[in-house]
């Protein structure tokens, strides 16, 4: 097979594949971090992970079929999902409660009055 240089519309389409295919990776990534955007109870908590975890590989299912017609091998394609499960773990337990952590101190004083030994007297 002789080299050619791809056309302008080949190379559209495969331009325009890697743009749709990014924003789909992208999108369980992005979905774990809108809690309150999306419904707490349905996005948070290890369930949630779970459920967008296993989005993010239905979504990559064609890329997957790609890469093992490429390579005629599944090694290509699990080392793709091992690469994605890193990643996703990463950002689902380091990066998502590193940037949802509360500021305040946990062993601060509750903020309000506290009871003198005069009003202490006459609840015993």
């Amino acid at each position: 097979m002789p080299d050619r240089k791809p056309s302008r519309l080949a190379a559209l389409r495969d331009a325009t594949g890697t743009v749709i295919g990014s924003v789909l990776g992208l999108i369980p990534h992005v979905l774990h971090h809108v809690g309150l955007i999306a419904g707490t109870a349905f996005l948070t908590g290890a369930g949630g992970n779970a459920a967008l975890y296993l989005v993010g590989l239905l979504l990559s299912i064609p890329m997957l079929r790609r890469i093992h017609r490429r390579f005629g091998s599944w090694r290509a394609p699990a080392i793709a999902i091992a690469v994605f499960t890193a990643m996703f773990l990463v950002s689902a337990l380091v990066v998502g409660p590193a940037i949802s952590a509360d500021s305040a101190p946990t062993d601060a004083p509750s903020p309000g009055p506290t009871p003198t030994v005069q009003h202490t007297e006459h609840h015993t």
